[in-house]
């Protein structure tokens, strides 16, 4: 693959969505690397949620004439230009500078949607005013008192499109952060500092960078209200227990939100079809890649029973995907678009909002590419018989 004459010299060696990974591993201190890579306990659903695509193999067919091909996907009624999007990623701005706005920008440029996290470090209504058509993920707790004013300040500041993720009724066991040196609340420790003087670009052009023209960051979104500081103790209770959340929640929240209601996080055709006749206007499905129950099934597994069990409404997916073949494997068996997050986070940490619209390139390529080898012009034409199981 040819780089594009303005693409920054750092970034024309990054030719896979994986050297991104290997370039923040290089740039980011041990610790911040570990919370953006990492799963919890063993990583087995981590890692399974890569080993899956490798169960299944391509049918192509030949001289079907692609030259017509695009990539561009229907969601919602908005033409996108590919069938992916901008997964929701927590505490973007501490391993890329003013990382949420980065990669609100890069995905509009791009024309293809971005999920704000709640557990972000810039203010929602930012985001919002830089890139209007962004959506917004949050963590609810079922103590209404705390939810509605949080919904509240959401649809004030425009945003249409709500995702609500249900898989944390309490934080994973994240050991390998800790192993790692990360923690919440972030405490500075000889670790973090030595890996800061080794890594200066990042010390310097994120860090530093965001203290001097912004202060210290804050866990902005997780409430109507600022919460607090990432090296506060109080951080403890923005991630508190939020096991009391229930359907009957859900129900108040579909009713009070005027705009488009999408439920993440869902890996049982039941619970599909439950958030669906409760007003889901879309799905996603996943297991957090791998960062919530370790062991949890693979979305790519249960995709196909969930997409029968819920025809109404678009069923998307997300946990794994790093190649435009793992996009199209997906979109074959069910999903009607696609998000991944670690791989844009990394893009954002190493090149800003150039190295994440070379991410978004790279991506966007690979699948055009690989719509002509497998003979269609549209990704609506892939489906299971695109597909052979080659191990169970």
């Amino acid at each position: 693959m040819s780089s594009p004459p303005s693409l920054p010299d750092r970034l024309r060696g990054l030719l896979s969505l994986d050297d991104f990974e290997e370039a923040a591993r290089r740039h980011l201190p041990r610790p911040v690397f570990a919370y953006v890579s990492g799963g919890v306990e063993d990583n087995v659903s981590r890692e399974d949620n890569r080993a899956v695509f490798n169960e299944w193999q391509f049918v192509p067919r030949v001289l079907q004439g692609v030259a017509r091909r695009t990539a561009a996907t229907t969601l919602f009624g908005h033409e996108y230009s590919a069938p992916f999007g901008i997964a929701p990623i927590g505490i973007a701005a501490l391993y890329a500078y003013r990382g949420d706005l980065v990669l609100a920008k890069a995905a509009r440029e791009a024309n293809i949607p971005f999920a704000m996290s709640g557990s972000s470090l810039i203010r929602l209504e930012d985001v919002a005013q830089a890139a209007p058509d962004s959506w917004f993920q949050a963590y609810l707790t079922g103590d209404e008192a705390r939810f509605v004013p949080l919904v509240e300040r959401i649809a004030a500041a425009g945003y249409r499109t709500l995702v609500v993720t249900v898989d944390v009724p309490m934080a994973g066991n994240r050991e390998n952060n800790v192993r790692a040196g990360f923690s919440t609340p972030l405490r500075p420790t000889l670790r973090l500092a030595w890996d800061g003087m080794v890594r200066p670009r990042w010390t310097f052009g994120t860090f530093l960078r965001t203290i001097l023209r912004h202060g210290m960051p804050h866990f902005e979104n997780n409430f109507a209200t600022r919460g607090a500081p990432i090296l506060s103790p109080d951080v403890l209770r923005d991630y508190s227990d939020r096991g009391d959340l229930d359907w009957n929640h859900f129900s108040r929240i579909r009713a009070m939100w005027k705009g488009r209601v999408i439920v993440k996080g869902v890996l049982d055709a039941r619970d599909a079809r439950i958030a669906v006749d409760r007003g889901a206007d879309g799905l996603i499905v996943s297991n957090h890649g791998g960062r919530q129950l370790d062991g949890a099934v693979t979305p790519l597994r249960v995709l196909p029973e969930i997409v029968a069990a819920c025809p109404s409404v678009p069923v998307m997916f997300d946990s794994g995907i790093r190649r435009g073949t793992d996009v199209m494997k997906a979109l074959a068996l069910g999903a009607k678009f696609v998000f991944l997050g670690r791989s844009f986070g990394y893009a954002a940490s190493v090149g800003g909002e150039a190295g994440v619209r070379h991410a978004i390139d790279i991506l966007r390529v690979e699948i055009e590419r690989n719509m002509a080898m497998m003979g269609i012009n549209r990704l609506d034409e892939l489906s299971p018989a695109s597909l052979r199981r080659i191990r169970p």
